[in-house]
């Protein structure tokens, strides 16, 4: 329900029958939400918390994340092109693809 506080009003993330009837067994968790998690393992694993070293991030969503799962983010360093991918080992599915960062 905090998705309520950020002026979000789509009921894919709190109404269960409106997640089912968009074929989803449950609400599902907000993109943000994801993108968020996802960026705080860019900024402890490869900008030391400094988010001024951040210069661009980005992904593909290409599985749900429901409420409470585990996201797990996997690291590949190139100089300043971090890749990476976001996962949910508890379903096996991969929930960010093709991720790209460019650090300083």
């Amino acid at each position: 329900m905090i998705y309520r506080l950020s002026a979000d009003r789509n009921p894919l993330h709190i109404d269960p029958e409106i997640a089912k009837a968009a074929g989803y067994e449950r609400p599902i968790l907000h993109g943000l939400g994801t993108f968020g998690v996802v960026g705080h393992a860019l900024l402890k694993s490869a900008c030391d918390y400094d988010p001024t070293r951040v210069k661009s991030f980005g992904g593909r969503f290409s599985s749900p994340v429901f409420p409470g799962e585990t996201i797990r983010t996997e690291l590949w360093r190139d100089g300043d092109v971090v890749s990476f991918r976001a996962s949910v080992p508890d379903r096996n599915v991969v929930v960010m693809n093709n991720g790209r960062a460019e650090v300083r």
